[in-house]
């Protein structure tokens, strides 16, 4: 017998969970290099802020911001490990893509934050530009390259590499990409290097020392302070331009949206889904981005009462798989059911008797807010049932009397007449005509439910 606990255990705070879950990650040896790379960069940052601090350069701020973003990837590389060691669990049914999807679009936030600071503090020296000392500015930009360059070629981070690649491109890109369009006309050979489109992180890093380096000589030779705050708007702007498509595609993940590149396709399969045999009609279907790559989603499909639900699952979950990798299919039969126009028990002899006439009671007031089919109160605005028709006395139960007046044909037809007045206070009676007979109620136009054949079976 295993140990009783009488008492349960305390839940774990915040921070517990949290280095339990980052020692799950540690656990693996695919993360160490990812770890060693992040205490390098911790390390480079606390060097570059200084010399930051020491050259009073904004420029190399804002390029160091960008070495900043670089921890953030390397926190999201962890993440994409963590997600694909946890299993899906009740509450995270999908599983932990998401985060994944969360943390892109959080350092690309951040990093759009980092330039607007940088917009903000340029600004403010334009009004009073500082002294610009060049001592140790060159060298605080190749080590930030070098160290950038390093950790986007060494890593293969993949949700930034989907996200750069799934999202539109930046304005830079698209700059780049016609600069290089002319040089591989001249120079077929460098074609593979830059195009169809640059990797945009390795653009921005390459871009921004090259700013940098203009300010160094510019400064070197002219004194001229002002284009290191130039150089920093340059940064900041092309740090924006960058990080904004990624943000943008990253919050429509989050958002469940439908990517826009495969509603075509989605809209063939689900004509395809709808020929299937069996298919009746295919409704409340809802597509989105569960994570990087991951299409989830749910549909309705109506079928007829004779088909093979399983056979019918099996080919729309079938058809739908090769986009949609959870999927979630309702099936329901085509189930028609009529409502019973009597409010009251009927039994098996009233059914079969011919010689009954109905006599439809005198429509109340007090009984209109009734449900005819619960006897509930109904709210007054509420719409009608399901196959109720706006007739009078609709919502009163039938009165069945016996007919005693004789049949001296036996043609299935009622003889004898009524009064005209007893006939207009009543109602109409509508007797069973031919040789089969029916159960009918005080509704002209209604078809009746019940009846019987010939021979007093009861009809489907």
């Amino acid at each position: 017998m295993g140990t009783i606990h009488l008492f349960r255990k305390s839940q774990r705070s915040f921070v517990g969970k949290l280095t339990h879950e980052f020692r799950l990650v540690a656990a693996d040896r695919r993360s160490w290099k990812i770890l060693l790379f992040g205490a390098i960069n911790l390390i480079c940052i606390g060097f570059l802020l200084m010399w930051c601090s020491s050259t009073n350069s904004i420029a190399l701020t804002a390029y160091t911001y960008l070495t900043i973003f670089d921890l953030f990837s390397l926190i999201t590389c962890l993440i994409s490990y963590w997600v694909m060691m946890k299993k899906p669990s009740p509450v995270y049914s999908f599983g932990f893509e998401r985060f994944e999807v969360l943390a892109v679009f959080a350092s690309t936030v951040l990093a759009q934050l980092g330039a607007l600071f940088i917009l903000k503090e340029s600004a403010e020296r334009f009004l009073e530009q500082p002294e610009i000392h060049t001592g140790r500015l060159l060298v605080g930009t190749f080590v930030a390259l070098f160290f950038n360059l390093f950790t986007m070629l060494s890593i293969r981070n993949k949700p930034f590499a989907y996200v750069s690649e799934a999202a539109s491109t930046s304005w830079l890109q698209e700059h780049v990409a016609d600069l290089s369009r002319s040089i591989c006309g001249i120079i077929p050979g460098l074609s593979s290097i830059f195009l169809p489109r640059m990797n945009p992180f390795v653009l921005i890093d390459i871009a921004g020392a090259l700013a940098l380096c203009i300010t160094y000589m510019l400064i070197e030779i002219n004194n001229y302070f002002a284009v290191d705050t130039a150089s920093a708007i340059a940064i900041a702007l092309m740090t924006f331009g960058t990080m904004y498509p990624m943000s943008v595609y990253s919050g429509k993940v989050l958002l469940q949206t439908t990517p826009p590149h495969v509603i075509g396709q989605l809209d063939k399969l689900l004509r395809e889904v709808s020929t299937l045999d069996g298919v009746l009609e295919v409704r409340n279907e809802h597509f989105w981005t569960l994570g990087f790559g991951t299409l989830a989603g749910s549909v309705h499909v109506r079928i007829r009462r004779d088909a093979n639900e399983q056979m019918v699952l099996a080919h729309v979950t079938n058809r739908l798989y090769t986009l949609v990798s959870t999927l979630t299919v309702q099936i329901f039969k085509d189930d028609w059911i009529r409502p019973t126009l009597s409010a009251v028990p009927i039994t098996n002899n009233i059914l079969n008797l011919s010689d009954h006439h109905i006599i439809p009671m005198p429509s109340l007031k007090a009984v209109d807010h009734l449900n005819p089919a619960t006897s509930t109160p109904a709210k007054p605005s509420s719409p009608p049932p399901e196959f109720s028709f706006n007739t009078p006395g609709k919502n009163v139960s039938p009165v069945i009397l016996l007919n005693t007046q004789t049949r001296p044909y036996g043609l299935g037809f009622n003889h004898g007449s009524a009064p005209y007045g007893s006939v207009l206070n009543q109602g109409f009676g509508i007797p069973g005509t031919g040789a089969t007979q029916g159960f009918r109620t005080g509704f002209t136009n209604v078809p009746s439910r019940y009846g019987t054949n010939t021979r007093g079976q009861p009809r489907p």
